[in-house]
């Protein structure tokens, strides 16, 4: 015999809960897609051109930067001006010139090293038997092989230095933004170039000294990296045009 069906009972508590809980889910997508319908306007928030990637703030920035060092160089050359006009004695003239030379704001000639670093052809592959494969990392130039060059050069005895096309000061910084160089709060792509004014020979051989350059040339020749040293009789590298102002936001 088959046994009755048990009486009909109340819902457990449980099932109560539950029901509640996913009518509730559904009630906040639904508002939840509403809202982002009236923000959107019809378009889509994650292509909105007001949404700039991080590499379009950081050229814009760079922009702005360059272009406020050049308003400031030519302020510069204002103030140098006027103050020609108010009669300094040529001892006072001779110490600012002094005092410009040593700080790096005015441009420096002689003779000097000429180096420069550059990524690997991105489809680069072991040039050295029983070297692996490289990977990303190993193609492209990094923050600590340019400042090698940079230590290796003021060790050298550089009386100054030019990384692209900026003059180093005592508070300049060399750093990297992914597989871009910032430099006093602009931007640049490889290949690096960095000119030194000194006595070349000595330039030369505190170069071929240094520990993290050794390291850099094994990559060189193991990948393929850039690189290539030139040394020339007459070098010019330009003064500092920016502000001299201690900032943790410039880049230096």
């Amino acid at each position: 015999m088959i046994p009755p069906l048990p009486a009909s009972q109340p819902p457990r508590p449980t099932r109560i809960v539950g029901r509640a809980l996913t009518c509730t889910v559904f009630v906040l997508a639904g508002l939840l897609f509403y809202v982002s319908a009236r923000t959107a306007h019809g378009t889509d928030l994650r292509t909105d051109a007001s949404l700039l990637r991080l590499g379009d703030v950081i050229q814009q920035r760079s922009t702005q930067n360059q272009q406020i060092q050049a308003q400031i160089g030519a302020l510069q050359d204002r103030a140098d001006g006027l103050a020609r006009q108010q009669g300094r004695t040529p001892s006072d003239a001779a110490r600012l010139g002094s005092l410009q030379q040593s700080a790096g704001l005015e441009a420096l000639r002689g003779p000097g090293l000429t180096v420069t670093l550059n990524d690997a052809p991105p489809n680069a592959t072991a040039r050295i038997p029983g070297v692996p494969e490289p990977g990303v990392n190993d193609l492209v130039i990094h923050q600590q092989d340019v400042q090698a060059v940079v230590n290796a050069l003021w060790r050298g005895g550089a009386e100054g230095i030019q990384v692209m096309d900026q003059r180093l000061i005592s508070t300049s910084a060399v750093r990297c933004v992914g597989n871009t160089l910032l430099l006093q709060g602009r931007v640049y792509s490889p290949p690096y170039v960095i000119r030194a004014v000194g006595r070349t020979e000595a330039l030369r051989s505190a170069v071929d000294a240094d520990p993290a350059i050794r390291n850099y040339l094994q990559y060189v020749d193991a990948y393929g990296l850039g690189w290539k040293v030139q040394e020339s009789g007459e070098l010019t590298v330009p003064g500092y045009a920016g502000s001299v102002d201690l900032s943790a936001t410039d880049g230096r």
